[in-house]
C-alpha cells in the first residue's frame, strides 16, 4: 500500500470510527498549519459520509511563541469572548471535534512559567462548556497525530534530514494506530471489544483499593463506590459510538479524590504547555500532592499543580499493558497521546463524570460528594514499566493482581 493510500485510510478511520460522523453533523478540525494536507483528507472523508459543514482551525507554533514572548501576562490571562461564543455554539449544534496533536515538546522552554500558567487558566475558564461537553461525552471527539518537523526531530535526533525523521515517525504512527493491519477498521473493532471485556471484568469485581508497587512507587489508591471502568470506545449522550483517542490501549476509571496515599514516580517525560517535565515524583496524603520534585521542568510542574484547587489531586487512573503496540514500537514519543498508551498512567486534575454511575447528570458539587475531582485541567503522566505491579482489593476483601511486571494478570 502506498503512503497516500495509508494516509487516506487513516483519515477514513478517524472520521468513520474516531468521531463517527453522522449525517448533517458539523465537524471541527483543529490542526497545526503543517497538517494542512491531512486536514484536507479528513475534510473530504467527512463530507463523503454526510457532514453538514467542516470547519478547519489552523495554528502556527512560531506565531504562538511570539504571542507568549511579546504579549503581557495580563493580556495572556484574557480569553477572547468570541472564542467562547464560537465553541459554545458548536457544542449546542452537536459538532464533532478532531484535534491533531503534534506539538514541539520544547517550544516554550524559555517562556516564563507565569505566562504559560496565565494562558492555561484563561483557556480553562473560557472553554469550560466545551471541556465539560467532552468530559461528559455530550459530543464526539477524537485526538490523533501526524508528524511535524520539530516533533519528528525531537523523537529521532539521529536523522540527518527532516524528511527522514518524518518518514520514521509516520511508520511508528501507522503501527500504533493499527494501520498496518489488513483491515484496520475490523482490527479496531476487535481491539475495542477486547478492552470492553477487560472493563466488564473489572466492573464486576467492585474494587475498593489498588496498590501500586514499582521502583520509587508505593501507592494506595482508593476507588469511589459506584466507579466505572471504561476503555476503547464509548457512547455519547446522544447515542453515537466514538473513540476519543487514536491510539488507545487503556482501561481507566477515577480514583477517590481523598483516597490516594504514598509515593509515585513517573517513568516517562511529560510534555506540558510546550515544556518538558522529566524525572519527577510525588508524595500524596489523603489524595493531595503534598510534595513533588523534578529533574527538569520543576517550576512548570509546580504551576500546573497550582492551576486550581483540583489540580493538586488526581482525576484518572489508567491501566495499559507494557506490551501494547505503542510500547512495542520502542519509541519515546514526547507526546502524551502516544506515551500514555504505552504505559499505565494517572491524570492530574479533573475526573471524567462518565467514570461513576450517574455522573453525567451530577453537578460539580454532587460529583465531589461522590469522590470525584473537579478542575479546569486534566493532564496525564506515565508511571508504567515492566516492573510495575497493581494488586486490587474488592469490597468483599478479595485480593487479586490486575497487573504483574507490567502485563495483564487476568
Amino acid at each position: 500500500m502506498s503512503f497516500e493510500e495509508k494516509l487516506r485510510n487513516y483519515a477514513k478511520l478517524v472520521v468513520e470510527v474516531g468521531i463517527n460522523v453522522q449525517k448533517n453533523q458539523p465537524v471541527v478540525i483543529r490542526t497545526p498549519i503543517e497538517g494542512a494536507y491531512f486536514a484536507r483528507e479528513l475534510t473530504r472523508c467527512a463530507y463523503e459520509v454526510g457532514a453538514k459543514r467542516v470547519y478547519v482551525e489552523f495554528s502556527d507554533e512560531e506565531i504562538s511563541k511570539m504571542t507568549y514572548e511579546y504579549a503581557s501576562e495580563e493580556t495572556l490571562g484574557e480569553f477572547p469572548v468570541w472564542e467562547t461564543t464560537k465553541y459554545d455554539a458548536l457544542v449546542d449544534q452537536n459538532a464533532a471535534f478532531i484535534s491533531i496533536s503534534a506539538s514541539n515538546p520544547d517550544l516554550l522552554k524559555d517562556i516564563p512559567a507565569n505566562k504559560i500558567a496565565a494562558v492555561q487558566k484563561a483557556s480553562g475558564k473560557g472553554l469550560i462548556k466545551f471541556r465539560k461537553a467532552t468530559s461528559n461525552s455530550e459530543v464526539c471527539w477524537c485526538v490523533v497525530s501526524i508528524p511535524t518537523e520539530a516533533w519528528s526531530k525531537k523523537v529521532f535526533p539521529e536523522c540527518t534530514t527532516a524528511e527522514e525523521a518524518n518518514k520514521k515517525l509516520w511508520e511508528k504512527i501507522f503501527i500504533a494506530t493499527r494501520m498496518e493491519e489488513e483491515d484496520p477498521v475490523e482490527a479496531w473493532k476487535s481491539h475495542t471489544e477486547l478492552l470492553a471485556e477487560k472493563c466488564r471484568f473489572l466492573n464486576e469485581k467492585k474494587i475498593k483499593m489498588l496498590h501500586y508497587k514499582a521502583p520509587g512507587t508505593d501507592l494506595m489508591v482508593e476507588l469511589p463506590k459506584g466507579h466505572k471502568w471504561e476503555g476503547g470506545g464509548e457512547y455519547s449522550t446522544k447515542g453515537t459510538y466514538f473513540v476519543a483517542n487514536m491510539p488507545t490501549e487503556e482501561v481507566f476509571t477515577m480514583p477517590h479524590k481523598y483516597g490516594v496515599n504514598g509515593t509515585l514516580k513517573a517513568t516517562k517525560p511529560l510534555v506540558y504547555a510546550g515544556n518538558l517535565i522529566d524525572e519527577f515524583s510525588f508524595e500524596f496524603k489523603e489524595g493531595k500532592i503534598v510534595s513533588f520534585k523534578a529533574a527538569k521542568g520543576e517550576e512548570i510542574l509546580g504551576k500546573l499543580i497550582e492551576t486550581d484547587e483540583g489540580a493538586s489531586y488526581l482525576g484518572e487512573v489508567a491501566i495499559v499493558p507494557n506490551s501494547s503496540p505503542v510500547s512495542r514500537t520502542g519509541t519515546l514519543f514526547y507526546n502524551t497521546l502516544f506515551d500514555e498508551n504505552a504505559s499505565c498512567h494517572f491524570a492530574i486534575g479533573s475526573s471524567y463524570p462518565t467514570n461513576i454511575e450517574g455522573g453525567v447528570q451530577m453537578s460539580d458539587e454532587e460529583l465531589e460528594a461522590h469522590g470525584a475531582n473537579t478542575s479546569m485541567t486534566h493532564n496525564d503522566f506515565m508511571v508504567g514499566s515492566d516492573q510495575l505491579s497493581i494488586e486490587a482489593t474488592t469490597e468483599s476483601g478479595e485480593k487479586f493482581y490486575i497487573l504483574k511486571e507490567g502485563e495483564w494478570a487476568f
